[in-house]
């Protein structure tokens, strides 16, 4: 059983903590908050027992594993360098790090302490994710693809009134891209490989970040384009394209549906699985299976070909940024 430590109390944190329950190979046991009293009420009633307002008490406390971060992207960095220093692995949520200079610092200090460093990009640890992947190694002839995940923010309302939330927020490292866009790009790389070129048409808001945009990411042959944004609401599928067949999914960020059209014999065919009512689950269970047994050869390997996914995808989004002209306040030091 792993003892499970959680920096960040909101929403998403509870979904992760109740997925990881859910795969029986955690428990929660500490909550680190910079209010004691918000703390507690968050962990007690999972049967927390460990409350800190102390980042370095939270991180040499002997009684946890790992750490499941979801604060603000900024503090990603600091926050998973003190854990790992302290021996402890890290979940870092989406995107893990600002740049590729947090990133590759990071993992340095993964491999110094002997700790995992892992991302939480629960979309590509899910089956129907693994299913498409699959799908395309029987195609030679892809001519394109079109990712869309555009969904309005509550938070846009207080950009509207003049607010910097940190959501849309250059110092804290945010916007359409980091939030939602990287569902996109993770879904590109994982099915395509790397883009041997990409470009970025952002819709910048008052704070200087996206609040939406389109982006291109060129590949030998054929262009995928991701549409992104929080600014609005989009309800288009996401497709791959190739000569005769058209697959057609209801998102990349959470697929429950699956369906390869053919042109030339007009039919269709279903290949998704009923998805986690949780969609957490999936993540939490394979980053138990390496977690628990580190020594397995398959899980090492399995464990590096997520740290080179991260490494191409936080790439990628900086490339992007550049191309915008959207600078965070991390990309200065």
């Amino acid at each position: 059983m792993l003892n499970l430590g959680i920096i960040g109390t909101n929403w998403i944190t509870n979904q992760f903590i109740d997925a990881a329950i859910e795969t029986k190979e955690y428990q929660l046991v500490a909550v680190y908050s910079r209010k004691k009293e918000q703390a507690e009420t968050f962990g007690k009633p999972y049967g927390a027992t460990i409350f800190e307002t102390k980042l370095e008490d939270f991180a040499n406390h002997p009684g946890i594993d790992v750490v499941y971060i979801a604060s603000p992207n900024s503090l990603h960095f600091q926050q998973a360098l003190t854990l790992m220093k302290a021996k402890k692995h890290v979940i870092v949520e989406k995107p893990m790090f600002s740049n590729p200079t947090e990133w590759h610092a990071a993992k340095q200090v993964a491999e110094e302490n002997d700790v995992f460093l892992l991302e939480a990009a629960r979309h590509i640890h899910e089956q129907n994710f693994a299913i498409v992947k699959e799908e395309l190694t029987k195609i030679d002839d892809i001519k394109g693809a079109t990712f869309t995940y555009m969904k309005y923010s509550s938070r846009y309302d207080q950009v509207l009134e003049g607010q910097e939330p940190n959501i849309f927020s250059p110092h804290f490292s945010g916007g359409a891209l980091s939030d939602l866009g990287v569902y996109g790009v993770y879904a590109a790389i994982g099915w395509f490989g790397m883009p041997i070129s990409c470009h970025y048409f952002a819709q910048k808001i008052a704070t200087e970040v996206d609040g939406m945009g389109t982006m291109i990411l060129r590949y030998p042959g054929f262009d995928v384009t991701l549409l992104t944004g929080k600014m609005v609401d989009s309800y288009l599928p996401s497709e791959i394209y190739t000569l005769n067949q058209t697959i057609l999914m209801d998102g990349v960020n959470a697929i429950s549906s699956i369906e390869v059209i053919d042109r030339k014999t007009a039919t269709r065919q279903e290949l998704a699985t009923p998805p986690q009512e949780n969609p957490m689950v999936d993540e939490a269970k394979a980053f138990a299976k390496v977690l628990n047994h580190p020594e397995d050869k398959k899980n090492q390997e399995l464990y590096q070909s997520w740290l080179l996914l991260s490494q191409q995808v936080n790439e990628v989004l900086k490339k992007l940024r550049d191309d915008a002209g959207i600078v965070f306040d991390a990309d200065k030091i």
